[in-house]
């Protein structure tokens, strides 16, 4: 999800700081390895038991952050699973996008590690690097995209298809903005959208492209500004960006970004919103619609059971409803339009069944024109070919991660402020 780069500076005693490290960290771990077996006598009992299946997870964040909490329900659903004592899980907690992630994951190996996850964008170089020195150690990597052509058999990419949460929390909103139609609270018009976005990669796209398009399935009138913070989780930055767009006449907001920002300030502004990860009616009771969201326990018990089987590990893994990897967080009953629920209810079952394509490219124009046109069209427009089919965007098929970044008609972006 969180991308950024480093270099390694050369150390000629140990041919890179990253080795270095590595190196230093082994050599004081067989020290130490040597000293307890001559301590113990060299007991048999004590060299022939099979070390316990150890789990070693990297977090960008914290249980005070929206999307790392939800990653750390899912782990501890994998450790229910699995039946994990504590001493079978290692934790690390807000490790940045840089060099500390693949100190990290060294230190998780070197722990005795066999499976590490990280959940961060940002986190794949990192993590690559250290699945090269550790061939015996699986890594797994959420949003990321590099698993594949990096022709390590040890390096996996996961996602969740929250682009069908964030359309059916799309249906939601719509019909929100048709009950105020109809109320006389906003002329169809005027139905315009806010979203608060975090940066402008793909994954962002997809998501409130998606999330417009399932507005639009029930309110086509409905428009959409869309404003960067430039920030994965920033809660001043974000309620300020919502303010920014309600000052600018949206009358209804959504996000992707970690915090409760965005949810505060509807709630002081009294305008509908859709939040992100977790359910935000405790942040905002008056306002809050639903969240799309996304469980990735699902993953993390799939990955847990096949590496403790010492079964191989999909390269890319993505699923969406129809294996209970996604979903909106209850309806806020108290605010939504009448019916809510129940086309709730049929748009889930119509993801499930196939016979709805979230991104079906009749929905949707780029510029006046329809994507197949452009695609014939060449240039540019051709590396879209292998993603478009059938007459939608397949999505997070060819890999995990998120794929969809062409900017729709209906919807436009604006800088952070």
């Amino acid at each position: 999800m969180r991308n950024s780069f480093a270099f390694l500076n050369p150390i000629l005693l140990f041919g890179g700081e990253g080795s270095m490290k590595k190196k230093i960290i082994s050599f004081v771990a067989a020290v130490a390895m040597t000293a307890g077996m001559v301590f113990a006598g060299g007991s048999k009992d004590a060299s022939a038991k099979a070390p316990a299946f150890k789990v070693g997870v990297i977090y960008i964040g914290d249980e005070n952050e929206g999307y790392t909490e939800a990653h750390m329900r899912g782990i501890a659903e994998m450790k229910k699973t699995l039946g994990l004592s504590d001493a079978q899980l290692i934790e690390k907690k807000n490790i940045p996008e840089d060099e500390k992630c693949y100190d990290a994951a060294v230190d998780l190996a070197e722990q005795g590690c066999t499976l590490i996850f990280a959940n961060s964008f940002g986190h794949e170089d990192y993590m690559i690097q250290a699945a090269k020195e550790y061939p015996k150690i699986q890594f797994c990597h959420a949003t990321g995209y590099q698993a594949a052509k990096s022709g390590l058999p040890n390096m996996h990419n996961f996602f969740c298809a929250v682009y069908e949460s964030r359309y059916v929390s799309g249906v939601v909103a719509g019909l929100k903005l048709n009950q105020m139609i109809k109320d006389g609270a906003v002329a169809a018009n005027k139905c315009k959208i806010g979203y608060v976005g975090a940066y402008p990669y793909a994954e962002v796209v997809s998501g409130y492209t998606s999330f417009f398009l399932g507005v639009r399935s029930v309110c086509p009138t409905a428009t959409m500004e869309v404003r960067y913070t430039n920030s994965w989780a920033d809660m001043t930055l974000e309620k300020e960006t919502a303010e920014a767009l309600i000052a600018d006449g949206c009358v209804l907001i959504s996000q992707h970004a970690d915090t409760t920002g965005a949810p505060t300030a509807c709630e002081a502004h009294k305008v509908p919103c859709v939040g992100y990860n977790v359910d935000m009616i405790s942040v905002a009771p008056d306002a809050a619609l639903t969240s799309a969201a996304l469980n990735w326990g699902a993953y993390y018990k799939d990955a847990g059971v096949l590496a403790k089987a010492g079964k191989t590990i999909p390269t890319d893994w993505c699923k969406g409803y129809a294996d209970n990897a996604v979903l909106i967080t209850p309806v806020n009953t108290k605010i939504a339009a009448p019916g809510t629920q129940a086309q709730v209810d049929k748009t889930i079952a119509a993801i499930k069944s196939g016979k709805l394509k979230v991104f079906d490219t009749g929905k949707f124009t780029v510029g006046g024109k329809k994507i197949e046109d452009l695609i014939a069209s060449g240039g540019d427009w051709a590396k879209y070919a292998a993603y478009v089919k059938d007459g939608y965007f397949h999505e997070s098929e060819l890999i995990s991660a998120p794929a969809f970044d062409l900017r729709i008609d209906g919807i436009t972006e604006l800088t952070a402020k």
